[in-house]
């Protein structure tokens, strides 16, 4: 077999996979209709990991019942049933389904055109409507590496209005070992969830109250104005200025910058004086009014505008997610203006600054570029001459990318940066967008070296993307093992009697002075208890004392790995100084 074929059947090779996949929802649905014949059908796809199928039963499927499904699944696997596809008429193809009794079938059959070509595939005594595609055998699949994974509520159509089905997910590989080492990943994915660990480490809460709209707490708030502090220190060093902007601004204003007529459902809106006002879901447009309210010149370009905004945006209660899907969060948005021959230069600025913050947490990426979407403004020349800018200045760095067709903004195209954290699953969080539209719409100009008014270049760009959501990112990257600079509390000192107690709140006292985060158990416990309870909480470093050291003026230091050492206060210092000076992501 050539490379060429060996590579189009692996699970590399996304288009197989997806057929895989798409191949085992079919393979469910035959099981379930062998064990339980009453049950009707409505879809069943492959999606990003794995497949579902979607069905209306008499009872309420169970963990049992997934295992029996899951043994039907592989008895079909070993039959090897060809999958063969065939073409009915419109009529034809309802009474086929009608005889069956499938009325979510009937339902889709009805909703196709007259002269649709209506395609079923059969595998044994099981016929199914679908365009496919499918593997041309059951025994393509490997039986004991499928899992059925869940089992939740789905509304027929995705309307609220419609019957409620019964939607069973599943996984399958190619190999069992594979399986394995997914469903390994998956319970590691539990133990990280950022939502589990941020009520267990006293990080942030969500309350009913305020669906989508995140408390955070004291240690959450240490962390969040951490991370702030470290954003606001390189934006500094490249040259970025900071601004402000409203959070709640007048609909002429939205409907200038498109927003009243493109993203209105998801805004919130009110009235003051008689007038409309809109909570800001972007930072763009107010970012427009700051450049526009002073005249610029060549000389002040390029100008570098960062803004750290509290936007709001209505999203459905069912697609909220922790911190992942909020309806409010901070956008560590900037705009860069400047003119068209600084902006590869300027590309390159920002790519670098990605670099710099992303390797602090350890974070490789990938970069897409999003190119002409069907529904755009410009010219087909202009997007290719900014598409190859763009591709130029990131080529030029050696950096590779991925080209994502016809996904770029109505207005520009876009590099959009792909994180990859511990476990191997990716998170967008980066994104550098061209606009020619905003400026074009807010009439922004600046004075040329010919004395002439210019319209200049803009660059949307954010880092972290958002300030909570990159919270619940790194929370499960470092399953709240947070690195020591960027820890709540970075040092708990224990003492292990009382008569210590005094010598630990000197310790104590001389780090906090030093403007380290510490804090003290004076808790009356077993010394094995504190250290147990201080390795739940996460915390990087323990100073154990006792008679011994308040007498020499040593510390027992113990890590949250339970590697420990004694040595004087100073070297302590002087280790940590080091490890938070540098923002290391392994104690040393």
């Amino acid at each position: 077999m050539s490379e060429e074929v060996k590579n189009e059947f692996s699970f590399e090779n996304p288009e197989y996979r997806k057929t895989y996949w798409h191949t085992c929802s079919h393979v469910m649905a035959q099981a379930v209709k062998r064990l339980w014949p009453e049950v009707k059908l409505a879809i069943g796809p492959s999606i990003d990991e794995g497949f579902y199928y979607d069905m209306d039963a008499p009872f309420a499927f169970t963990p049992e019942h997934l295992e029996q499904i899951e043994a039907e699944m592989r008895k079909i696997c070993k039959e090897k049933l060809k999958l063969e596809r065939f073409e009915l008429p419109r009529e034809e193809a309802l009474k086929f389904m009608e005889e069956k009794g499938e009325p979510f079938k009937v339902e889709l059959i009805q909703d196709l055109p007259e002269d649709a070509h209506i395609s079923f595939y059969k595998q044994g005594e099981f016929t199914d409507l679908c365009a496919g595609p499918h593997l041309d055998s059951t025994g393509r699949i490997k039986g004991n590496a499928i899992k059925l994974t869940a089992c939740n509520a789905a509304y027929w159509r995705g309307d609220s209005n419609r019957e409620t089905l019964q939607r069973i997910y599943g996984i399958a590989f190619p190999k069992k070992d594979e399986l394995d080492a997914y469903l390994q990943r998956i319970e590691e994915a539990k133990k990280r969830d950022h939502r589990k660990l941020g009520k267990e480490l006293g990080l942030f809460m969500l309350r009913d109250e305020g669906p989508g709209f995140p408390f955070f707490l004291p240690k959450g708030m240490v962390l969040r104005n951490t991370l702030i502090d470290y954003w606001r220190q390189v934006h500094k060093r490249y040259g970025y200025v900071e601004i402000s902007t409203p959070i709640m601004l007048n609909r002429q204003l939205w409907e200038r910058s498109g927003h009243w007529d493109h993203y209105k459902n998801n805004m919130y809106t009110t009235v003051i004086d008689d007038t409309d006002f809109a909570i800001k879901p972007m930072n763009c447009p107010g970012g427009m009014l700051v450049y526009s309210s002073e005249p610029h010149s060549y000389r002040d370009l390029p100008l570098r505008v960062g803004e750290l905004g509290l936007v709001h945006r209505h999203e459905l209660s069912g697609a909220l997610h922790g911190l992942f899907r909020v309806r409010c969060f901070t956008q560590d948005d900037a705009h860069i203006f400047m003119t068209q021959a600084q902006l590869k230069d300027e590309i390159k600025n920002v790519v670098k600054l990605f670099d710099e913050v992303y390797s602090v947490f350890g974070l490789p990426y990938q970069i897409e570029l999003s190119t002409m979407p069907e529904d755009h403004i410009g010219t087909v020349e202009q997007w290719e001459h900014n598409q190859d800018i763009l591709k130029e200045a990131i080529t030029e760095m050696g950096k590779e990318f991925v080209i994502n067709e016809g996904d770029g903004a109505f207005y520009g195209p876009k590099l959009d940066f792909h994180l990859a954290d511990s476990l191997g699953r990716t998170w967008q969080c980066g994104t550098v967008q061209l606009d020619s539209q905003l400026p074009e719409r807010f009439e922004l100009e600046y004075t040329g070296e010919d004395g002439q008014k210019h319209r200049p270049v803009m660059l949307h760009r954010v880092v972290l993307g958002s300030i909570e959501r990159f919270i619940g990112v790194i929370t499960e990257h470092f399953a709240g093992a947070f690195p020591t600079w960027l820890a709540p509390v970075q040092v708990k000192v224990l003492p292990i009697t009382d008569r210590a107690a005094d010598y630990a709140n000197q310790v104590a006292a001389k780090l906090d002075a030093l403007g380290y985060r510490v804090e003290t158990d004076h808790r009356n416990e077993k010394i094995g208890k504190k250290i147990r309870d201080t390795q739940l909480e996460k915390v990087p470093y323990m100073l154990v004392v006792g008679d011994k050291e308040a007498e020499s003026g040593d510390v027992a230091v113990r890590n949250r790995h339970g590697e420990q050492t004694v040595m004087s206060f100073d070297a302590f210092v002087a280790k940590l100084k080091e490890e938070v000076d540098s923002k290391a992501l392994e104690q040393n």
